[in-house]
C-alpha cells in the first residue's frame, strides 16, 4: 500500500506542480485549450456567439497547487508506509 501511495502522490505532484509553477505556460495552453473546446461546442450547437469563459489561466494554477499538495501529502504518507 505504501508504494502505491508513493507512486501516485508523486505522479500528483509532479503533474499538478507543472501547472502550479507554469512550467512552459501549461497554465496559458490549458487555458487556450478550454477555450478552444468552448468555441467547438458553441459552434456545434449552432450558436455563433462568445462562448463562456468559466476557468481561467489562475483557476488552473489554485487547482494545480491544491492536487500538488495533496500529492505531497500522499507521497509523505507512501514514504512512512514504506519505512
Amino acid at each position: 500500500m505504501g508504494v502505491l501511495l508513493l507512486a501516485f502522490g508523486l505522479i500528483c505532484a509532479t503533474g499538478a506542480g507543472w501547472v502550479a509553477l507554469d512550467v512552459r505556460a501549461s497554465a496559458t495552453r490549458l487555458e487556450h485549450w478550454a477555450a478552444t473546446n468552448a468555441d467547438l461546442r458553441m459552434q456545434a450547437r449552432g450558436s455563433l456567439g462568445p462562448a463562456p469563459m468559466h476557468m481561467s489561466r489562475a483557476v488552473f494554477r489554485v487547482f494545480g497547487t491544491v492536487i500538488s499538495l495533496g500529492g505531497c501529502v500522499l507521497t509523505l504518507a507512501g514514504l512512512a508506509e514504506v519505512a
